[in-house]
Formats: C-alpha cells, structure tokens, sequence
C-alpha cells in the first residue's frame, strides 16, 4: 500500500471529514499511524523529550498527546553557533474511529519513538465464515463474536 493511500485512508478513517487538528506552540513531532486486523498503532517520535515530560490521554474519543523538549541548561546559548532542533512544547490530537475499544490502549516509549496502541473493539475484527456444503453458515471468529 502506498504512503499516499495510507494517509488518505487515515484521513478518512480517523478525521471522518474533519481535518486532523494539531495545535503547537513550538513544534510538531512526525507520527505514523498503521492498522491491522486487532490495532491502531501510531508511532511519534520524540527524541530528546524525557518520559516524565510526555502526557497521553483519551477524551470524548480524542486521543491526545503533549509534551516538551527542554533546552538544556548545560551549554550556555552564547556558545551556541547554529540550533536547529527544535524546542518547547507541543499538542497532537487524534479523532479516534468507532472501532477503536478506549479501555484497551497502552503506550511504550523507546530509543525516542513513543508508541501508541489502540486495540480495535471485538465486533470491529474480522470474522472469517465457513460454508458448510448443504448446511447452514456458521461462525468462526478470530476473537469473541455474538450468536446470531
């Protein structure tokens, strides 16, 4: 799948008409986003941002994401010859689909990526049908499904 159907696809998906709002006062650490059968998994990078400094949340389906990158204090500015990272605080926000079950999320950070994963709801998953010669259809789930 190319990265220009993915994004589309997420912004379908995940915007559902709405553009993705993003609020920064400093920056916007990039984010990829990626689905599969059971999860949504976005990936933000944040380097240099201490884990204590990085706040998730889910709020009326709204998957939010703050933290800051503070200047270190260690090296005094004068010296500084060219500073292109950038510094400060910054927001993403994230409209979560339908499938997405708020109660199965965690978040692990690492080597400066922080992952974020959304475990999709059990009636969202795929279900695969087998059929029966002469009999009737059946149900065999890859998780829980409800009888018919």
């Amino acid at each position: 799948m190319s990265v220009y159907r993915l994004n589309r696809l997420f912004n379908a998906s995940f915007n559902e008409g709405r553009d993705e709002s993003l609020a920064t006062s400093s920056f916007a650490p990039a984010v990829d986003v990626y689905e599969d059968e059971h999860n949504v998994t976005l990936k933000i990078e944040v380097p240099g941002i201490d884990e204590k400094d990085i706040d998730v949340r889910i709020e009326n389906n709204t998957l939010t994401v703050h933290g800051e990158r503070k200047f270190e204090k260690d090296e005094k500015e004068e010296n500084y010859r060219r500073v292109e990272r950038q510094y400060g605080s910054f927001t993403r926000t994230f409209t979560l689909p339908n499938t997405v079950d708020t109660e199965g999320v965690s978040a692990n950070y690492e080597k400066g990526v922080l992952k974020v994963k959304l475990a999709k709801k059990a009636e969202a998953k795929p279900k695969q049908i087998k059929v029966n010669v002469g009999g009737e259809k059946t149900l065999e789930g890859k998780g829980p499904s409800k009888a018919a």
